[in-house]
């Protein structure tokens, strides 16, 4: 009988602790902010397990009172930290929202940075569902980019889904060194989220298709378009079956954490054995809540419903 304790999603990555301004406003000129966390792999762990999904975070935290924060707060949304470490000799990362222009990172040296493959050599990746990482976790290190090769290696030998979401991020490594290392983890993945416009400064491709031109492996490509929609493209018997489904019309507050909860509400559905539209449409209904905040998260009672999620 299958362990029904153990995680379905294992989410792998850097959560640092996430300083926004209480209200919409510049960060500049702001009188009141809230102290909060962000990182893009526990993001996707919270929302899926506000969705119903058992879900567990991987990751280093300082020895520090942020590092406490961070390990508590991701934990009270039922997510299990049990393999995230504390490391007595490094800081945890702090980051700052800038709405409307960014954010600011204070991560180097970060505890999460000094990660390598023996962080997750007793993590069960081979017994999760999926395991979901990021091109962010590469850029912080080499040890860190050793990690997700670790973990790569490892899923895609067993019969989990390896989920990977390119998230470039520029602060932390320039398109001419980061296309040829996020194109080849993204060719080893099972299940690749891209946006369209980092696809195209990235690697140049001017549309969804030539994205999937590029990256014909995974049995599952999401190519996001901001606020147009998300193209699907599942390999069914040897060709892709392409789906599109609109996104949902949102009065934008904040985008940064919107792709997390994007990822999430479609891994979720996937997850659940939904179809194309319905996943697609998950993704949209999860990053539409987030889009109207200026935090990554949402708080437990606003989880969406609206997709009932098989656990059995």
């Amino acid at each position: 009988m299958p362990d029904t304790s153990a995680p379905r999603l294992i989410a792998i990555g850097e959560t640092m602790a996430l300083i926004a301004p209480a209200r919409p406003e510049p960060l500049a000129t702001t009188q009141d902010v809230r102290l909060l966390i962000g990182g893009a792999e526990s993001n996707v762990a919270i929302h899926a397990a506000q969705l119903g999904i058992r879900s567990a975070w991987v990751s280093a935290v300082g020895d520090d009172p942020l590092g406490v924060r961070v390990r508590d707060e991701v934990a009270s949304h039922g997510v299990d930290v049990g393999w995230v470490s504390t490391d007595p000799h490094a800081p945890t990362g702090v980051y700052f929202k800038d709405p409307g222009r960014g954010v600011l990172y204070y991560r180097r040296g970060s505890a999460a940075s000094a990660m390598t493959p023996d962080t997750v050599a007793e993590v069960p990746l081979e017994q999760a569902a999926l395991v979901h990482v990021s091109g962010i976790t590469p850029a912080l290190s080499s040890s860190c980019a050793a990690l997700v090769d670790s973990v790569v290696d490892r899923v895609t030998e067993g019969d989990g889904i390896l989920s990977f979401d390119v998230n470039h991020r520029a602060a932390l490594w320039q398109p001419d060194a980061a296309a040829p290392a996020l194109l080849a983890l993204a060719r080893r993945a099972d299940l690749v989220f891209v946006g369209l416009d980092e696809a195209e400064g990235l690697w140049g491709t001017a549309d969804a298709d030539a994205v999937r031109a590029l990256i014909p492996e995974p049995a599952l490509l999401v190519v996001k378009d901001g606020d147009v929609g998300a193209t699907e493209y599942e390999r069914r018997d040897g060709a892709d079956v392409r789906t599109f489904t609109p996104a949902i019309k949102t009065e934008v507050v904040e985008a940064v954490g919107a792709g997390d909860a994007f990822a999430a509400g479609y891994l979720s559905a996937h997850l659940s054995g939904a179809t194309a539209e319905e996943r697609l449409l998950a993704g949209h209904r999860r990053a539409h809540l987030v889009l109207q905040s200026t935090g990554d998260l949402l708080p437990d009672h606003a989880a969406d419903d609206t997709l009932t999620i098989d656990q059995a």
